[in-house]
């Protein structure tokens, strides 16, 4: 069973391959312009060659769904969707916020509850909350910061705060039972634990009509007068 996991919901691009739950090799870089479309098939390609894999030799690709970046999804998604259809193998997708719980720090972090925090913009996160075995405790949503439930939250439980979003909320959290942990992005070599599990479970997604999770509308900026 060899899996390549993509994720290109944020700033970070990554990808890795693994065999039967294990990473055997991965890439990951992050840019401020959100250069995904240049690098992540380069990543794919150099992933392949590097191991000796064929692409006819994988089993299935799994791709983080978001949310996140309206663009970045758009170019993971399309890559993947491209992948299977070309090699007629199936495509699994797991929310990105999830796949930020499988962090080795967050892992190893002696909390209750976790909750990964992906950068909306202004004062706005895109969150969710989950336990130790990764169920969800609190369904993913668009938070605004300042209606955050958190405050009653942390009087019954200890809970780990990290991703990009999750540095602008510090400042509105001092409590004993919040910890923080920096610099957690998306990494596909985190990701083979859960893509092996719904491999076997067969979680698969329609290949022609999965779309990306964008949980807010697409909003153009304005353009500058005089363009």
């Amino acid at each position: 069973m060899r899996i390549l996991s993509v994720d290109t919901a944020t700033k970070a691009c990554s990808a890795a391959i693994s065999e039967v739950g294990d990473t055997v090799d991965s890439r990951a870089m992050e840019s401020q312009q959100y250069s995904h479309a240049e690098n992540l098939h380069l990543m794919i390609d150099d992933l392949l060659k590097s191991n000796a894999w064929e692409p006819n030799s994988l089993s299935a690709v799994l791709v983080s769904k978001g949310p996140g970046s309206y663009t970045g999804l758009r170019i993971g998604v399309s890559a993947a969707k491209g992948l299977c259809f070309g090699l007629g193998i199936p495509l699994m997708a797991v929310s990105t916020l999830r796949l930020l719980c499988e962090d080795p720090e967050v892992q190893n972090s002696d909390t209750v509850w976790y909750c990964p925090m992906i950068d909306a913009r202004r004062n706005e996160v895109y969150t969710a909350l989950y336990d130790r075995q990764g169920k969800i405790v609190r369904p993913v949503e668009a938070m605004i910061l300042d209606d955050h439930p958190y405050n009653a939250i942390l009087e019954e439980k200890k809970v780990a705060f990290f991703g990009d979003g999750s540095e602008k909320f510090r400042d509105q959290i001092k409590h004993e039972n919040a910890l923080f942990i920096p610099n957690v992005t998306p990494n596909a070599a985190d990701f083979s634990k859960i893509a092996n599990q719904m491999y076997r479970d067969s979680e698969f997604e329609d290949v022609a009509y999965f779309e990306p999770y964008y949980l807010k509308d697409f909003i153009a900026g304005k353009p500058k007068k005089g363009l």
